[in-house]
């Protein structure tokens, strides 16, 4: 780290990123869209949230020689980084930008030009894609001193990193969590505490800090503090009407997995918490004349967000619950300061991906009898093979045990080229009317 990189890094921060968020402010001046009549008043906190994420990506700029900066996959601990001052930067956040922006496809030609194949998950492809190019909606994204992931999501992380950190040259640090089959045992445990132990020399070095135990606990509790609030403010869905919809909180979701373990991703959550219980004792629904509520499963369809928001909400329709919003919050009462790297070990290992079918059944089960759900939406995502695996099948079993009506989407997270139009729209119109019966 640089004292030359350091004063530029706080000047940015101190006045550089707060003149940012005033000519942000000054922009919204412009004249709005105007409001659609299936929705109720929008959230003012999400205000807030492009204000967190703008500075976000905008410091990332000037944290090379400041900070030692990290790529991380969602599914790793970010608190071991958090104790040591890392600025972390997540390639599926990024990637969830892009779709969203619609530069997915043309990120993805950008690294299948390279020979990397299509069939590969579009995050990865983005990723890659951005790194031969150097195209990207945030403006411009720091090279990384580290690369930092976990299998515990999928297996293509694995290569995908160790692409990168053969491109950009860089230490690449692997948390191998062992898969969950039935219940966990000690002996994993064990395994995965002695690696965490033995990555913390490289972090260390990387960082030109030492690892400190008592920081670790402060980190830990933020995190979980942090976390356990997300999950309040999805169990706010449960009421009815519902006062947002998992549409809102696909895109709310970002701090929590890019700034979990730091004071303003807790701060930002307190915040929407109390925002929505305001709403909840006004009666205040994000959809107008909730009728039906859904659960969607899968990552979001990031480049058909908006339009599947509109599309639902003039049938009267509210997703309430999510599979995929849900991860942040399911495994994280597993954290304990007071038993910091099993703790650790148990709530990064049993996230749902990383955890046998039966469970996931159950957990959707769970989730329909809790939000009140009447029908499933199932998204078939084409390049993330986890999370789609096994989806027909629980699709059938719930059907049968719960008589919940549903439909499959096939599509991908962030790749247009991959979506039918017309497919979906023929799928959604027999769905709707199944649910009408």
């Amino acid at each position: 780290m640089s004292l030359i990189g350091e004063v530029k890094f706080e000047f940015m921060r101190d006045l550089g990123a707060p003149a940012l968020m005033r000519l942000g402010k000054a922009g919204k001046k412009r004249a709005r869209r105007p409001a659609d009549p299936h929705f109720g008043p929008p959230l003012k906190c999400a205000a807030r949230l492009k204000q967190i994420m703008t500075r976000h990506y905008f410091l990332a700029r000037y944290a090379p020689g400041a900070r030692p900066v990290a790529w991380v996959t969602s599914g790793a601990p970010v608190e071991l980084l958090r104790v040591l001052g890392y600025y972390t930067i997540y390639p599926e956040n990024h990637g969830a930008l892009c779709g969203a922006a619609r530069m997915g496809s043309r990120l993805c030609e950008e690294a299948e030009k390279k020979g990397f194949s299509q069939d590969l998950c579009s995050y990865a492809r983005i990723d890659l894609g951005h790194f031969f190019s150097g195209q990207t909606p945030a403006g411009r994204l720091p090279k990384p001193d580290l690369l930092f992931a976990s299998n515990n999501i999928c297996q293509t992380v694995l290569y995908w990193y160790k692409a990168l950190a053969h491109y950009l040259k860089v230490p690449f640090i692997l948390f191998d969590t062992p898969y969950n089959y039935g219940s966990i045992n000690e002996a994993d445990i064990d395994y995965m505490v002695a690696q965490a132990k033995e990555m913390i020399p490289t972090l260390e070095k990387v960082a030109r800090r030492e690892f400190n135990e008592d920081r670790f606990k402060e980190v830990l509790d933020l995190a979980k503090e942090t976390s356990l609030t997300w999950g309040r403010v999805l169990a706010t869905m449960k009421q009815k009407p519902a006062p947002m919809t998992i549409f809102d909180a696909f895109i709310h979701l970002a701090p929590v997995v890019s700034l979990r373990g730091l004071p303003v991703a807790l701060a930002y959550y307190q915040l929407m918490l109390e925002e929505l219980e305001q709403r909840v004792e006004r009666g205040v629904g994000a959809v107008v004349n909730e009728r039906k509520r859904l659960m969607w499963d899968n990552i979001a369809i990031w480049f058909k967000v908006r339009e599947f928001a509109k599309i639902f909400a003039a049938h009267g329709m509210n997703f309430v619950a999510a599979t995929y919003t849900n991860a942040w919050a399911e495994t994280i009462h597993y954290l304990d300061s007071a038993d910091t790297w099993r703790s650790l070990a148990k709530a990064y290992s049993l996230v749902i991906l990383n955890n046998n079918l039966n469970h996931r059944l159950g957990l959707m089960e769970n989730m329909i009898k809790d939000y009140a759900v009447d029908g499933l939406v199932v998204h078939s995502a084409r390049s993330c093979k986890p999370y789609s695996v096994g989806q027909y099948d629980m699709r059938r079993i719930l059907m049968e045990r719960l008589n919940v009506p549903s439909v499959v989407i096939e599509a991908d997270i962030t790749d247009s080229r991959h979506y039918s139009e017309e497919q979906a729209r023929t799928r959604l119109e027999a769905f709707f009317e199944a649910l009408e019966d």
